[in-house]
């Protein structure tokens, strides 16, 4: 009798959409594929072909990693906006702040004294303020 073993973690699973791939890894191929070739027959004439070949590869290899890598099941540009966010548009060093509120409340009681000591200065002179 034939057994098919089925994963645990039903996320894991992936639909296929062509040959095998999903939409994403079939997209990006096409990409791949779209942006590699014609530049390895457009320089294929004019350099070598082993190095026409390993800038065909050279250019392939981003659209191969967006459609094959993922790191915790996050896709690779997904991942790489978080490592910017992380190293370029966030702060490094992030200060606990918090509003106590016996601490406002003090800073309040402080300011009104200050201002009450203002308003009696001006009384005792009998000057206005501007």
């Amino acid at each position: 009798m034939a057994y098919v073993s089925i994963p645990k973690d039903l996320t894991a699973v992936r639909t296929k959409f062509v040959l095998g791939l999903t939409k994403r890894q079939t997209i990006c191929f096409t990409a791949a594929v779209a942006t590699g070739l014609p530049l390895f027959f457009l320089f294929r004439g004019i350099i070598p072909g082993s190095a026409a070949a390993f800038i065909m590869v050279i250019v392939m290899l981003p659209w191969f990693l967006f459609a094959m890598y993922e790191k915790h099941g996050i896709p690779l540009e997904k991942y790489l906006k978080c490592i910017i966010a992380t190293k370029f548009k966030r702060p490094r060093i992030r200060t606990y702040q918090t509003n106590n509120l016996f601490d406002a409340i003090g800073r309040q009681i402080k300011l009104y004294r200050e201002v009450q000591k203002i308003a009696q200065k001006t009384e005792k002179t009998g000057r206005q303020l501007r």
